[in-house]
């Protein structure tokens, strides 16, 4: 069975392991204050370029972002996303659990438009009753999106200054970033997007890592008393080290990049696979996620033998499907499917 439903599906990478089994028997004090966090902390924010930049771990996305939305809004507040967003669509109700709604804006394949951020803002600024209703106080976009989709450096920027108008953060999700940075099709940088962000996370679950994900304070924004809050809500491992040696290995070497970029080159040998044998792509996305477009048959065909993701369903005999690539996928696995492909495209099999 060929595996591309996901890109969490390994364990980690083998310098991560090294690095776990070489520190394994060092006595070190708890909850991210041993010297591996810090080291990692020290290079992510040289990465960053954002010296004055705050560094916190955590074990996985879904705490993430409900930790930091959390510690970031007010009682009345909540959070806007769109309605195809992470925190709107696949997190069972994290956000809401915590006592925030999420706001949604229409998407345009994943991603939110300034326009419609800032009329959004407008209209519930310019309603008397206002009072009485929940107030946006954040911004919540992944990047890349729920569709590999990505922001440009002009969307960004564009977002940021409404964020900065409105004196509300942008936080963005980054459980995918380093596929995002190492896309042939960006033009943001790592220092770019933290300079035009209140906060973000750098993802290593889906990048290479057993787990864990790095939080960013960019703007001397880290609210009050922000660990209390983590361990408060259950998310502050107190072996704190595991998530700092795998962190410190990742921004060691150009280490998170690489992995990125060998998404980024299967992804795209992936793609050229399904253009080959004329599958249709229910969009255009220059990351590691590919979205395909299927007879219902051959859906049910391919999962004979390959596993993968479903995705939605546009029609009553059509399936869109989600191809996903990882740092460690392989180029043997690319030529495996495109002979399925070929198999399957005139519903011969």
């Amino acid at each position: 069975m060929l595996f591309f439903e996901n890109d969490y599906g390994e364990g980690a990478h083998e310098k991560i392991l090294e690095g776990l089994q070489k520190t394994n028997y060092e006595k070190l004090p708890g909850y991210e204050t041993d010297c591996y966090c810090e080291r990692a902390r020290k290079k992510i924010k040289q990465a960053c370029g954002c010296p004055e930049a705050d560094v916190f771990f955590l074990a996985g996305g879904t705490q993430t972002n409900a930790v930091v939305i959390r510690s970031m809004l007010r009682p009345y507040e909540g959070v806007i996303a769109a309605g195809t967003g992470h925190v709107s669509s696949h997190e069972a109700g994290a956000i809401e659990y915590t006592g925030h709604k999420v706001l949604e804006l229409p998407d345009h394949q994943g991603k939110i438009e300034a326009e419609e951020l800032k009329a959004y803002l407008k209209k519930f600024y310019g309603d008397e009753s206002h009072e009485h209703m929940v107030f946006p106080g954040m911004v919540y976009i992944s990047h890349p999106t729920e569709y590999g989709t990505l922001y440009s450096k002009q969307e960004l920027k564009a977002l940021f200054s409404i964020c900065c108008d409105y004196r509300i953060p942008l936080y963005i999700d980054g459980a995918r970033l380093g596929y995002g940075l190492m896309s042939r099709e960006t033009d943001v940088t790592l220092p770019f997007l933290a300079e035009h962000c209140h906060v973000f996370y750098i993802g290593g679950t889906k990048v290479g890592a057993l787990c864990g994900e790095a939080v960013v304070f960019t703007k001397n924004n880290t609210p009050d008393h922000f660990m209390t809050l983590v361990k408060q809500q259950g998310a502050l491992p107190a072996k704190g080290r595991l998530l700092g040696v795998q962190f410190d290995v990742l921004f060691t070497e150009n280490l998170y990049t690489e992995l990125g970029r060998r998404a980024i080159e299967t992804a795209e040998l992936l793609k050229e696979a399904f253009r080959e044998n004329g599958y249709t792509f229910y969009l255009e996305s220059p990351t590691n996620q590919q979205f395909i477009l299927l007879e219902d048959v051959q859906a049910e065909q391919l999962s004979r033998e390959v596993s993968f993701s479903f995705w939605e369903k546009p029609d009553a005999t059509h399936t869109v499907v989600r191809f996903v690539t990882s740092w460690a996928t392989r180029e043997e696995d690319i030529e495996k499917l495109k002979q399925l492909l070929r198999k399957y495209r005139k519903n011969d099999g």
